[in-house]
């Protein structure tokens, strides 16, 4: 049987237990916070003395941490391309109801949704960044799409999503961290809810993961050792301010995510190591040759990894974004 054969036929078996997956790592869309819960509300008579309180804490808020959340909320608000390109994977069926891969797509993609809406409403309010800017760059965003290496194979995928929510959980939680450093608690709270989101959203992705390995360990191994060798592409590679480029913008908005210690090459490598102790790799067996290739490999990346990331010089002084002016962000 051919492996893209065995790969729709585990997809399957899989989705066979999707509500079991729904039912543990989603939350229904009555019980789960929105965006309204946790701004000051257009209804309320103190609406605006809250948002006078909320732009005059966010004042104190560094330049770096204005483009580090910047990133963090054009990333989220570029979705639509997310879903889109999940919704091609092999094994993912909309034809008609549709089947129970297209059902966690959407409700994931429910879940994710709030989180562009409520960083977008919390920049708007914080009149920190040119809006304007921010949105043009949302667009081309969305316009200029993304090529995550996946191609349309659900293991690859999965390893991807496993890697990137984790990754987000990681950005969320720092600049929550960094908020609340500053004094701005609803911020710190903001991103805090964000992050507790993405972790279970990785749980979920990285459950799947460990699900294949059971049925199909040496493809899941040959997968997971194509992801890593090629690299996690992160979601916003294409960023670009307006008149610019195509992916002129990431580079810079790294460097300032790395220069406040949101996301840094360490925290890439320590994900890939988590991901290794997590589907316990070391211990899974029935592996194909090329697979313990594979395996052998992984086990031995990280140290390399690490090695290089020592020594990656970030610049002291950053680019200055059209999101955020410098005057703007004092």
């Amino acid at each position: 049987m051919s492996t893209h054969n065995v790969r729709l036929e585990v997809m399957q078996f899989l989705e066979k237990k999707i509500d079991t997956f729904v039912d543990e790592f989603l939350i229904p869309v009555e019980k789960i916070w929105q965006p309204t819960d946790l701004l000051p509300n257009s209804q309320n008579e103190t609406f605006f003395e809250e948002v006078r309180e909320l732009r005059e804490i966010a004042k104190d808020l560094p330049y770096d941490f204005w483009v580090t959340l910047v990133g963090d909320t054009i990333t989220e608000e570029a979705l639509p391309t997310y879903e889109s390109w999940l919704m091609e994977v092999e094994g993912v069926n909309q034809d008609g109801v549709g089947n129970g891969w297209s059902k966690w797509i959407r409700q994931w993609t429910g879940e994710e949704n709030r989180h562009g809406d409520l960083l977008n409403k919390y920049l708007y309010l914080s009149g920190r960044v040119n809006m304007r800017e921010v949105e043009i760059t949302t667009q081309h965003l969305i316009n200029d799409g993304f090529d995550i290496g996946t191609s349309n194979d659900p293991y690859k995928n999965f390893v991807y999503t496993s890697f990137q929510e984790l990754a987000t959980y990681v950005s969320h939680n720092r600049v929550a961290l960094i908020a609340k450093k500053y004094g701005d608690k609803k911020l710190h709270k903001i991103c805090n809810m964000i992050a507790g989101d993405e972790m279970r959203h990785h749980l979920a992705y990285s459950e799947f993961v460990n699900q294949i390995f059971k049925v199909d360990p040496s493809e899941m191994m040959l997968a997971f050792q194509h992801m890593m060798k090629h690299k996690i592409v992160m979601p916003a590679h294409f960023l670009r301010e307006s008149g610019q480029k195509i992916s002129t913008a990431f580079e810079q908005f790294s460097d300032s995510a790395q220069r406040i210690g949101v996301y840094t090459a360490a925290d890439y490598v320590d994900i890939m190591q988590k991901l290794i102790d997590k589907w316990e790799i070391d211990k899974i067996s029935g592996l194909s040759d090329e697979a313990e290739k594979a395996r052998d490999y992984l086990m031995k990346l990280p140290a390399r990894m690490i090695k290089i990331s020592e020594r990656l010089v970030i610049p002291e002084t950053g680019h200055v974004f059209k999101w955020v002016e410098p005057a703007l962000a004092r």
